[in-house]
């Protein structure tokens, strides 16, 4: 079965940001993942779909946070490789899953990061690029100037079309 989900979490140096995540499941063990989820399949309760949302919410979001947030602490957001990392933490994860009847198949997370974070990423990439080559002093012109350019923001939008009168 497939799950997704989002949530903040904290980089190396207190650098915030939200993670995508999605995963794909297998339940191996129904009764272990019942007993965790114990609202699954009781009668009079609502529709058996959002039983299970609530299911992966509570049972595997929770355990994929617990393994992010403890890794993720560590990691400097300038170097961070989602699938290096994804890498590390997919047998973690399932390591705390296994014990309530869960596996995760697959596992993929993209970090979304503000404005501001974003941009000092670039930055420090770009000055990485311009050390390697030894230009810095042109590093530093090129990214105070992109700094201080403005920004323009065009929205596309279509003229509404009107239909035209019909003769009668």
């Amino acid at each position: 079965m497939q799950g997704d989900g989002r949530f903040k979490a904290v980089f190396a140096g207190n650098v915030l940001a939200s993670l995508d995540v999605s995963y794909d499941y297998t339940i191996t063990e129904p009764l272990k993942f019942i007993q965790e989820a114990k609202y699954l399949g009781k009668t009079n309760s609502t529709e058996v779909g959002s039983q299970f949302e609530a299911a992966e919410n509570t049972v595997i979001d929770k355990r994929i946070k617990d393994a992010v947030r403890g890794r993720l602490s560590r990691e400097d957001v300038v170097t961070f490789s989602p699938s290096d990392f994804e890498d590390v933490l997919l047998p973690e994860v399932n390591k705390l899953l296994q014990p309530r009847g869960v596996v995760i198949n697959y596992l993929s997370l993209v970090p979304v990061y503000d404005e501001q974070t974003a941009q000092a990423i670039e930055v420090a990439t770009a000055m990485k690029i311009y050390s390697s080559k030894n230009l810095d002093k042109l590093g530093e012109q090129v990214i105070a100037n992109r700094a201080g350019a403005s920004k323009i923001t065009v929205e596309n939008q279509l003229p509404e079309i009107k239909p035209e009168k019909e003769d009668k």
